[in-house]
C-alpha cells in the first residue's frame, strides 16, 4: 500500500490503512475513514507532514494512540505492498530504518503480520515448528498476561484477557442477614437443640447455625470516552461475568451522557451481549461529562439501583473538563447512596501519579477506595484491596 498515491487508487489505499489501523486495536468506523478521504483531498499529498497531520486529525481521538499511528504511517507511507513493511531490515524496504520492526508496537506488528500473503511467509522445518509453537505458548500464558497493561496488549492478548476477566468472582464481600442456617460450627442454635431435647431427653443434641449470607449488590458506573476505550471493554466483560452468578449487578455507561446497558449484558453469550450494549450506547469513544452523568444517575436510578447495601464501583481516569465544582458535588451526594464507593482508576498504573488534574481532586474525598485497574492482577486482587479499609487515609492503598 503506497499511502501518497494520487488517482483512484487514494480511497482503496487510505481503506487499507485504516484496515490496518482497526485490526491494531484503534477504533475507526465507516464515518473517520470517509473524513480521511475527504482530507487528503483539500491537503494533496505535496508534503508528507500534510498527509501525515490531515490522517491523525480524523483517525487518532486518544494521545496514547499516537505512537501507533505513527508507525503505522511510517510503515505504509512508500510501501509497494503493506507486507513489505514488515521486514525492516532488508536494504530494499523502503520504510525509515528508524521504526525497525523491533521497535514497533505489538499490536501493529501483529497486525501487519496478519495481512501478510501466505505465499510470502516461508516454510517452516521441523525444529522451526516446535521453537514457534513453544514461543506462542510461552506469548499466551496467563503469568504473563497477568502483568499487562490492557492498552499495550496485542489483539490476541486482550481477547484472552477479556475472557479471563468474564471468569473473575465479584469483587464485593457477601453480606450476612439476619436469617441463620444450620452449620456443624458456629454460635448454638437453643431453639433447634430445645426441640431435639423434648423428642429424645435421653441424647442431647446440640445444633449450631451461621447467618446466612448473600452476595452483595453491586453497581458498575463505567466510562466510555476515548481516554478509557480499552479499559472500559475490559470492564464491561468483567460486568459480563459477574451477571451470570447470583449477585444482582447493574452496570450503566458514561461518556457525554448515562446510558443503562443492564439489560443488553443479560444475554448469556457474552458477544452477543456486548453487542446488545454497544447498540445501546450512542456516546462511545467519545467526551467526557463526569458531574452530569453521575447527576443525572443519582437523580433517576440511585433511590433504586443503591439498595440492599449496594456497593458502588466507578471506573474512570477522572480526567473531566468541567472547571466548577459540579463534579465534587455530584460525588459527595452519590456517595450518601452507598455502603461502598469504590473508585478504579486506569491512571494508577503510572508511578508518578498525582492528583493534579481537576476531576482527580474533585472526587477523591469522597470515594472509599482508589484502585488501580489496567491489568488482570489489579481485577483478580479487587476483592482482596477492597476489604482492606473503608476511607482512604493515602493516595495509594
Amino acid at each position: 500500500m503506497q499511502l501518497h498515491t494520487t488517482g483512484g487508487q487514494t480511497a482503496r489505499n487510505v481503506v487499507q490503512f485504516t484496515r490496518l489501523l482497526r485490526d491494531a486495536g484503534l477504533m475507526i468506523g465507516t464515518d473517520r475513514t470517509l473524513a480521511a478521504i475527504a482530507a487528503l483531498e483539500v491537503v494533496g499529498f505535496a508534503r508528507r507532514d500534510d498527509v501525515h497531520a490531515a490522517l491523525a486529525a480524523v483517525l487518532v481521538s486518544r494521545h496514547e494512540d499516537f505512537p501507533l499511528f505513527d508507525a503505522a504511517f511510517e510503515a505504509c507511507w512508500q510501501a509497494p505492498q503493506l507486507t513489505d513493511a514488515l521486514d525492516a531490515a532488508q536494504p530494499e524496504d523502503p520504510v525509515d530504518q528508524s521504526f525497525q520492526r523491533s521497535s514497533r508496537p505489538a499490536r501493529l506488528e501483529q497486525a501487519l503480520a496478519a495481512r501478510r500473503p501466505a505465499k510470502s511467509r516461508p516454510a517452516l522445518k521441523a525444529d522451526d515448528q516446535a521453537a514457534q509453537t513453544d514461543s506462542v505458548a510461552v506469548w499466551s500464558d496467563l503469568e504473563h498476561l497477568r502483568r499487562r497493561d490492557f492498552d499495550s496488549m496485542t489483539s490476541e492478548e486482550f481477547d484472552a484477557a477479556r475472557g479471563i476477566a468474564a471468569r473473575l468472582p465479584l469483587p464485593i464481600d457477601p453480606i450476612r442477614t439476619r436469617r441463620h442456617r444450620r452449620a456443624p460450627s458456629g454460635t448454638i442454635d437453643l431453639r433447634e437443640t430445645l426441640r431435639h431435647a423434648t423428642r429424645d431427653p435421653a441424647l442431647l443434641q446440640v445444633s449450631r447455625r451461621m447467618p446466612r449470607e448473600r452476595p452483595a449488590p453491586l453497581v458498575i458506573l463505567c466510562d466510555i470516552s476515548g481516554s478509557m476505550e480499552r479499559y472500559a471493554r475490559v470492564m464491561l466483560q468483567f460486568a459480563h461475568g459477574l451477571m451470570q452468578g447470583p449477585a444482582r449487578v447493574q452496570v450503566f455507561t458514561f461518556g457525554t451522557r448515562l446510558t443503562d446497558i443492564t439489560r443488553a449484558l443479560r444475554h448469556r453469550d457474552p458477544d452477543e451481549a456486548l453487542a446488545a450494549a454497544a447498540r445501546a450506547v450512542n456516546d462511545w469513544s467519545g467526551g467526557t461529562r463526569i458531574g452530569p452523568c453521575l447527576n443525572a444517575f443519582t437523580r433517576l436510578h440511585a433511590r433504586r439501583a443503591l439498595t440492599g447495601n449496594a456497593a458502588l464501583l466507578l471506573v474512570t481516569d477522572g480526567l473531566d473538563r468541567a472547571e466548577d465544582d459540579s463534579l465534587a458535588q455530584a460525588a459527595q451526594r452519590l456517595s450518601r447512596f452507598t455502603r461502598q464507593f469504590i473508585w478504579l482508576n486506569p491512571l494508577l498504573r503510572f508511578e508518578g501519579f498525582e492528583p493534579r488534574a481537576s476531576g482527580v481532586r474533585a472526587l477523591l474525598p469522597h470515594v472509599d477506595r482508589h484502585l488501580p485497574v489496567h491489568s488482570l492482577d489489579n481485577l483478580a486482587d479487587l476483592a482482596r484491596a477492597v476489604r482492606m479499609g473503608h476511607r482512604p487515609t493515602a493516595r495509594f492503598h
